[in-house]
This record gives C-alpha cells, structure tokens and sequence, in this order.
C-alpha cells in the first residue's frame, strides 16, 4: 500500500455516482453529534440532498429540528436512504426529483413546500456536478454548459423561485469549493461554476442585507462523496485527499456542521461569507 494511500481504489460508472456502491461508505453524521434545536420549526430546501455533502446536511438539519425539502435528481436509492434518516429524527421529509436548473421544476418545488408547510426559512444550494478532464482542449462545449448549467445556473433558478417566501431571518448557504480559490488544472469548468458560486454569494448578501435574508457558502476541500468515486479514476480515488496538511479526505459529517452554523441564529451577525472547511489548506479568501 502507497504511503500516500487514503481509500481503496474504486470507480463507479454511473454519472454522480451513488453513495450506496462506496466502500467504505461516506459518514454522514458522527455519532458523537447531538443536536440542541438549533433550527426546530424551520423548514430547508436543500438540492443535492440525497448523498454525499447534501444528505449530510440535510441529517444534521433534522438533528436539530428542521423539516427538509430533499431534492435530488436521479438516484432513488439514496434519496430513500436520507429520507428514512431524516423521518427517524422525528422530522418530516418533502423529496422531489428532478433538474433545478429547470425554472418550472424549481417553482413546483417552492409551491409543494409552501404548501405543506406554510414556509420556507433556509435554502441550501448545493447540487453540482464535475467532469475531469486534462486540458481545455478536452472539455467541449456541451461540457462546459452542462456544468454550469447544473452548478450555477440551477442555483439561480431555485433561489429566484424561494426568495419571495423568504423573509427577515431566513438563509442561505450556497455550497462552492477550495477550487474557486486554488484552482484545479483537471476541473476547469468546474472550478470556474465555483468562483461564480462565491462572488454570486457576496453580491446576494449585499443585495438582501436589506431583507434581513443572510447570504453565506462553505468551500469544502477533499470530501468523500460519489462524485469522487464516479468522476476520478480508481488510482485518484486511492490517493484523495493525501495532499492536505491533514493527509486525509474529510467526511461529509464534517462539513455539515458549518451549514448548521449558517442556517442558525449563532451565525445572526455573519452574511457574505465563506467557511472554508479543507484539511488545514490556507487559502486567504
């Protein structure tokens, strides 16, 4: 075994991957973590909400007594899976499946939720998606509007749909990356969605200051989710997350309590930021 060995080698060939085929299995909540109504009678929309990141959140949420909007787009194994952990915390679960990058889907979403429960107080955006590629030359267009489409564009589309039931208290918390700030010479695109994604959430937050609506992100480094397993090849996936100072992927359960932070009135004062949650990488922004 190498040195810099993190994760047994794998590959999944299925886009996005699935949280269900990684070995070993990401964690999603640390067992140790005890929620103390944070956010009780609160209702989140968070995309991306079935594996990885998003089914973190969504878990931490419902720890802390927030109902979730769980929208996902096609990986119904998942998506049960969050939803049966999110309803064994007492909480109620709304999942929704489809593209948010699609303006109707994203209204039909807002109508369901308002419908149910009368409000919405935080949205998490947090669905993406990545396609490595070696050089430029290798990404085509399709590519590259493809990954925006997903990574930003839907991330207007389901804010312009929730924000009219928004109100003064309510948060969001987009969900970019230490690429936005690093780079990464194989995510082009991706990386480039990323820096959209954070100048979107400071110029959002000046915009809403005024609503009292608190804009914030949090930029994940190496993370185990199924999109390392389902977009790196299996010697990547082997050595993920070697180059930290920590020397390690981190775990979902270890993002997902800086959006709990976000979504919470501890963070009352906070709005146009950035928590950078990485593995001790300094990144100065």
């Amino acid at each position: 075994m190498s040195e810099k060995q993190t994760l047994p080698p794998q590959h999944q060939d299925i886009p996005h991957g699935s949280e269900a085929q990684m070995d070993p299995p990401p964690v999603y909540i640390d067992e140790r973590y005890r929620g103390a109504g944070k956010l009780e009678g609160k209702v989140a929309v968070i995309s991306g909400a079935d594996s990885g990141i998003g089914r973190a959140v969504a878990v931490h949420f419902a720890e802390e007594g927030c109902d979730i909007v769980l929208l996902y787009f096609d990986r119904d194994e998942d998506a049960r899976h969050t939803q049966a952990e999110i309803e064994r915390r007492g909480r109620q679960v709304l999942p929704l499946a489809g593209d948010v990058a699609d303006a109707g889907f994203c209204r039909q979403v807002v109508e369901q939720a308002i419908g149910k429960w009368g409000h919405i107080d935080i949205l998490v955006n947090n669905a993406g998606e990545q396609q490595p590629q070696e050089g430029l030359e290798d990404i085509s267009e399709e590519q590259w509007e493809q990954t925006f489409r997903t990574n930003i564009f839907g991330m207007f589309q389901l804010t312009k749909a929730a924000l009219p039931y928004l109100k003064d208290g309510s948060a969001i918390i987009n969900t970019t990356s230490i690429t936005a700030y690093k780079g990464n010479p194989m995510l082009l695109d991706y990386s480039s969605t990323k820096g959209a994604i954070t100048t979107f959430t400071r110029s959002l937050a000046l915009n809403l200051a005024k609503r009292g609506i608190r804009v914030n992100a949090v930029a994940p480094g190496p993370i185990w989710t199924p999109l390392i397993a389902s977009t790196f090849p299996p010697e990547k996936v082997a050595t993920f997350g070697s180059d930290t100072p920590m020397q390690r992927p981190g775990q979902p359960a270890e993002v997902a309590p800086a959006f709990v932070y976000l979504a919470s009135n501890d963070s009352s004062y906070v709005s146009g930021q950035v928590l950078h949650v990485n593995g001790g990488s300094v990144v100065n922004g």
